[in-house]
């Protein structure tokens, strides 16, 4: 499968010269980082092509690098991330396109695939990416009153506002956040010692059959 999609990369680099910056080949996939102002032309040829047919977009989601590497970041601070499928081809290829600004703004893919329209308004709603000349892009997953993207890195914890009803009112109303702000326990990544056994094993064998070479090669 590495050989294929060896074989796709060159491809897509010679079909796509000038319209992208990287194409990636990694854990028997393939990421096209496409130029943010080429994006609309480089899903066109991917759908397009032959050669690539991607008829369905599986999934848009927005990424946000602000604290990416301990805050050591340097390029754009948002990107944009097109899981792809070809049926025909049975293959699958992500496209990657780096934004920056505020708000940042890309090109809409959605006249390309229509399954594009949700994937494509999440992204809006949670990152704050807009997607010029999408129809209809407004929030899907948050309140039509809710106050910033809660992907953002940037993003409270505990949000901005909370509802409740009220009484006095009779009707759901919006406050400031009244629980006192939190900061969550820092991620920690733990060996895990269920393979150390068979990982012991697959040592001893390569530094025994290494052995078993040098000898041989002493005896010829």
């Amino acid at each position: 499968m590495s050989d294929y999609y060896n074989q796709l990369a060159e491809t897509l680099r010679k079909r796509l010269n000038g319209k992208i910056t990287d194409v990636i080949v990694a854990f028997h996939e393939v990421t096209v980082v496409a130029n943010q102002a080429d994006l609309h032309d480089v899903c066109q040829t991917l759908h397009d092509d032959s050669a690539f047919h991607c008829e369905q977009v599986v999934d848009i989601c927005g990424v946000d690098y602000s604290t990416y590497d301990n805050s050591q970041w340097e390029g754009p601070r948002f990107a944009v991330a097109y899981q792809l499928l070809s049926i025909k081809n049975n293959h699958r290829i992500r496209v990657k396109t780096f934004v920056d600004g505020e708000p940042p703004v890309v090109d809409s893919v959605i006249d390309i695939w229509k399954g594009a329209d949700w994937f494509e308004r999440e992204a809006f709603d949670l990152f704050g990416i807009i997607f010029d000349g999408h129809p209809d892009l407004r929030r899907i997953l948050t309140d039509y009153g809710f106050i910033g993207h809660p992907f953002r890195k940037d993003f409270p914890l505990s949000g901005n506002v909370e509802m409740r009803y009220d009484e006095e009112q009779k009707r759901v109303i919006y406050q400031p956040v009244s629980i006192d702000p939190r900061v969550n326990q820092p991620r920690v990544i733990r060996e895990d010692h269920r393979y150390a056994e068979r990982e012991a094993a697959l040592a001893l064998n390569a530094i025994s059959s290494a052995n078993d070479v040098a000898s041989g090669d002493k005896d010829a």
